[in-house]
C-alpha cells in the first residue's frame, strides 16, 4: 500500500481508515503516507463519553519462541454498558492505526451489543497506536510484526479477559473491518475454539504482490458518472508526461500542481511519486464513497465521485491538465496542505525512521514492513486500462524499490514474492477453510477484489452490496443509506443471532 513523498496529514487521515484501528492500508504513499483500507472513527454524539484505556500487561511478545520470555503492555478499550447476564463478548480486533475508544459508543457493532446483551471489548494491534513491543521500529525489533503473532495475541487476550471479567462460558463473535477484517476470519480459521463467528467486514483475505485490480475497481466507479470523466483524466495524465520531459512546460507542471520541489525530469522514483500521488487524490475519494465516515473534525468527507468527475468534466475550467490541478488544489485545500510532497527520497527519509515519535511510527513504517514481509496489495499503475497513465508511470516494481530502500536490499522481488506465496499458503488465499464467517463487501470500495464475494459454503457467507464503499456497513446507519446496506445490516444480524444459538 505505498508510494511515496514526505509525511502530510492527508495521507494519515486517507491510510487510517476503517475501525480507527481497523484500517488496512494500502502498499502507496499519496502525499507522504501510505494510502490504504483503514476504517475511520465515526464522530461521538454530544455528551457521550469514551471509555478508559486499559492495559493486559502480560502479552508474549514472541508466542512461537518458548525460550523468549519477554512480555509487553498492550492496550485495549471495554464497554460493558449492554451486557446481559450469560450474554456474549463482542470483540472489535485492532488494525494498522490507533484504536479509537469512539468505536466504543457508536457504529453497527454496538447496535448489536444492544440487542444481543454483549459486552464490547477492542483490542489494540502490536506496534500500533500505543501499543509498543519493542523499544523502537529498527528493522530488529520488526521482526515480531506479522499477522501470525497479532492472531495469537488474540488468543492470549481472550483468555485474560475470560478470567479477569469471569465471562469462562460466554460465547464471543469477532468484528474487524478492512485488514482487521482479514485477521477476524483467519482467526476463526487458525483459532476456531476461541469464536463462535465471525464478522470479516472489507477484508481482503488474498495476499497478492501486484495489486492491478484497485485502479480496475477505481476506473469502474469513476465510470459510473459516464466514459466523460475516466476520458478527461486519461487526457490530462498524457498530457502531463510529455511535459515532464519538455524543459519549458516543466515550470507549468510545478506551477499548477503547487509542488513542492522542482521537478528533476530524470527521477523516474520522482515521477512515479508524483503521478501515484495525483492519482490518490482519485483513489481515496472512490474508496470511501459515502460511506459516512464522520470523522472527529471531518475533512473531506463532502467530496465524492461526484464532486471530482464534475470538475473533470467542466470545461469552463479550462484543459483536462488544468482540470485534474484542480482536484489536486481541492485535496491540498481540504486537508491544509500547502503544497505537494512528491519526492523520493524526502519520503525515504521520513519512512527510515524508527523513533516511537516520528511521524513514520504513526503506521506507515510498520504496515509498509507488513506489505513487504506478508501481503504486497502493492497497488500499481500495471492495469492497461486505466486512465492515470501508462503502466511504467508507477508499476509494482517501483514498490519493490521502496521496500528495499526503506528496509534492507534483501526485500527484493522474488522474496516479496515468496513471502505472499507463503502468507496464502498459511491462511488458504481464497480457499479459506473457515465457518461461520461473514464476508460484507462493497461494490465501489476497491479491496472486494482481494476478498470473498461469493459464498464460500452455507456457513461462509458473503454479502456484496452494490454502490457503497469500504467498511460501509460498519458505520452508524443514516437515512441516506440505499435498501441493500439496510438489508445487509440486518442479514449480519441474524447470522450472529444464529451463531449464538448454535
Amino acid at each position: 500500500m505505498f508510494k511515496m513523498a514526505s509525511p502530510t496529514t492527508i495521507q494519515l487521515f486517507c491510510l487510517l481508515s476503517c475501525v480507527s484501528h481497523i484500517y488496512g492500508w494500502i502498499p502507496r504513499l499519496i502525499n507522504g503516507r501510505p494510502k490504504g483500507g483503514m476504517l475511520g472513527a465515526p464522530k461521538a454524539p454530544k455528551g457521550i463519553k469514551t471509555p478508559a484505556a486499559q492495559w493486559y500487561d502480560e502479552q508474549r511478545l514472541d508466542h512461537f519462541d518458548g525460550a523468549n520470555v519477554k512480555v509487553w503492555s498492550q492496550r485495549y478499550f471495554v464497554n460493558d454498558t449492554f451486557y446481559t447476564p450469560g450474554g456474549p463478548i463482542f470483540l472489535m480486533i485492532g488494525g494498522e492505526g490507533p484504536a479509537d475508544a469512539i468505536w466504543m459508543v457508536e457504529g453497527t457493532w454496538i447496535q448489536y451489543a444492544q440487542q444481543f446483551g454483549a459486552i464490547c471489548v477492542m483490542l489494540e494491534h502490536r506496534y500500533y497506536g500505543e501499543s509498543h513491543p519493542v523499544p523502537d521500529l529498527s528493522l530488529s525489533n520488526l521482526r515480531y510484526l506479522n499477522s501470525r503473532q497479532a492472531l495469537a495475541d488474540l488468543a492470549q487476550f481472550i483468555d485474560f479477559f475470560r478470567m479477569r471479567m469471569k465471562l469462562l462460558n460466554n460465547k464471543l463473535i469477532t468484528f474487524g473491518g478492512s485488514y482487521p477484517g482479514s485477521l477476524s476470519a483467519w482467526f476463526r480459521s487458525k483459532y476456531p475454539q476461541y469464536v463462535d463467528g465471525a464478522d470479516a467486514t472489507s477484508a481482503p483475505i488474498y495476499a497478492q504482490v501486484d495489486f492491478r485490480e484497485y485502479l480496475q475497481v477505481v476506473t469502474d466507479a469513476l465510470g459510473t458518472t459516464g466514459t466523460q470523466c475516466v476520458e478527461e483524466i486519461r487526457n490530462a495524465t498524457q498530457t502531463m508526461y510529455a511535459w515532464w520531459g519538455q524543459p519549458e512546460m516543466r515550470p507549468v507542471l510545478e506551477q499548477k500542481f503547487n509542488l513542492c520541489d522542482k521537478i528533476d525530469h530524470t527521477n523516474t522514483l520522482d515521477l512515479a511519486g508524483f503521478f501515484s500521488n495525483t492519482a490518490g487524490n482519485f483513489e481515496n475519494v472512490v474508496q470511501y464513497n459515502k460511506d459516512n465516515r464522520a470523522f472527529e473534525g471531518a475533512l473531506g468527507t463532502n467530496i465524492t465521485i461526484d464532486t471530482l468527475c464534475e470538475i473533470m468534466t467542466d470545461f469552463t475550467r479550462g484543459d483536462p491538465v488544468q482540470r485534474y490541478a484542480d482536484v489536486n488544489s481541492l485535496t491540498l485545500k481540504t486537508y491544509g496542505q500547502t503544497c505537494l510532497d512528491y519526492t523520493y527520497t524526502k519520503m525515504i527519509a521520513d519512512m527510515k525512521k524508527t523513533d516511537w515519535n516520528s511521524s513514520a511510527s504513526e503506521g506507515g513504517r510498520q504496515w509498509m514492513y507488513q506489505t513487504c514481509a506478508e501481503f504486497g496489495w502493492f497497488q500499481s499503475s500495471d492495469y492497461a486500462n486505466q486512465p492515470f497513465g501508462d503502466w511504467f508511470y508507477f508499476p509494482v516494481n517501483f514498490s519493490f524499490i521502496q521496500c528495499m530502500d526503506i528496509y534492507e536490499k534483501e526485500f527484493n522481488g522474488m522474496a516479496i514474492y515468496n513471502n505472499v506465496q507463503d502468507t496464502n499458503r498459511y491462511y488458504g488465499g481464497r480457499d479459506i477453510a473457515v465457518t461461520k464467517v461473514v464476508f460484507p463487501n462493497g461494490s465501489i470500495d476497491p479491496w472486494h477484489a482481494m476478498g470473498v464475494t461469493k459464498d464460500i459454503s452455507k456457513d461462509a457467507t458473503a454479502i456484496y452490496i452494490e454502490g457503497t464503499a469500504h467498511c460501509a456497513n460498519m458505520y452508524p446507519a443514516t437515512d441516506q443509506d440505499p435498501q441493500q446496506l439496510i438489508d445487509a445490516r440486518v442479514q449480519i444480524s441474524k447470522l450472529i443471532g444464529q451463531w449464538l444459538q448454535d
